[in-house]
């Protein structure tokens, strides 16, 4: 059974789970990724509803910790986190506040549309996130994490990950 909880319950749990931070990428929440998907009461039981950014992805596990904590620690001791892995999780559903959070950290954050032209398009034009420069080149189709490619600014000679469209 469906129980009602008040909008003010569920506003709570969302901020409980906007201070929950991706561990490979610790300035971004896990909202903020996109990968919290939903948000409901079963009886008297809280249940999330998450994706992983892929599937297999070594920090799903601790993701799913961190989460039960974060909740029983604001007071919803019976909740209940569950992997949702169809539809998969998109680079699309990063919020707003996500990619520019992303920039500010010095990652360029992924095209905002995801499908072959994304991922394969030799067109494709990666802005520097410190200068914005459009003169930038890929140095290494694999950076510090799978999801992420490596480039470097030709104007302001960094180098940066770009978080590539998935």
């Amino acid at each position: 059974m469906i129980a009602s909880y008040s909008d003010a319950q569920t506003s709570q749990v969302w901020q409980v789970l906007e201070a929950v931070p991706d561990p490979e990428i610790p300035v971004l929440s896990i909202v903020d990724l996109g990968i919290v998907r939903e948000v409901a009461w079963q009886d008297d039981c809280l249940l999330v509803s998450i994706t992983p950014t892929y599937s297999g992805c070594p920090a799903a596990e601790l993701i799913r910790n961190q989460v039960g904590l974060a909740l029983a620690d604001a007071g919803f001791a019976t909740a209940r986190v569950s992997e949702v892995l169809s539809p998969a999780w998109t680079t699309d559903w990063i919020s707003g506040t996500g990619r520019e959070k992303l920039r500010q950290y010095g990652i360029a954050p992924p095209e905002k549309a995801t499908g072959r032209r994304g991922l394969f398009s030799p067109e494709l034009t990666i802005h520097c996130p410190r200068c914005d420069s459009r003169s930038t080149e890929c140095i290494s189709e694999f950076g510090s994490t799978p999801c992420k490619a490596h480039y470097r600014c030709l104007d302001c000679l960094e180098p940066f990950d770009y978080f590539k469209c998935l």
